[in-house]
């Protein structure tokens, strides 16, 4: 993917079409089901990422990108839920579902300009 960095130090890729850029942005924002329903907010954007990898470089790296933060969303959730039995755990709980939305929409507003987004305290799993 070519492109540069921009003022803000951040990668913007080049002839990213509104399409791809749309698909990407709806990536991210699938991660607001992970409140509802872990299992299928983790579905979506794997699926969404399967489908259409190979079609555009663009669109595999935020794929890549919202699957291994919903992966690593799901292991922080198991480690609060059993911290729940030395009460830190329900205010991390908390703290989780407030980083997850706010860093989603950091996500999607960066597919949507075009640039790539890097998830904080995500795990790759996922590589090249």
């Amino acid at each position: 993917m070519e492109g540069q960095f921009n003022e803000k130090g951040r990668y913007v890729v080049e002839n990213v079409t509104h399409d791809d850029r749309t698909y990407s942005t709806l990536m991210h924002l699938s991660i607001l089901a992970h409140s509802l329903l872990p299992v299928i907010a983790f579905a979506i954007p794997l699926v969404m990422w399967l489908v259409k990898k190979d079609e555009s470089a663009y669109i595999d790296d935020h794929g890549r990108e919202a699957v291994n933060f919903q992966i690593s969303l799901g292991l922080y959730n198991i480690i609060a839920s059993i911290l729940i039995f030395v009460l830190i755990g329900i205010p991390l709980l908390i703290a989780l579902q407030i980083f997850s939305i706010v860093v989603m929409i950091f996500a999607a507003m960066a597919a949507n300009r075009g640039e790539l987004y890097r998830y904080p305290v995500t795990i790759r799993f996922l590589n090249d």
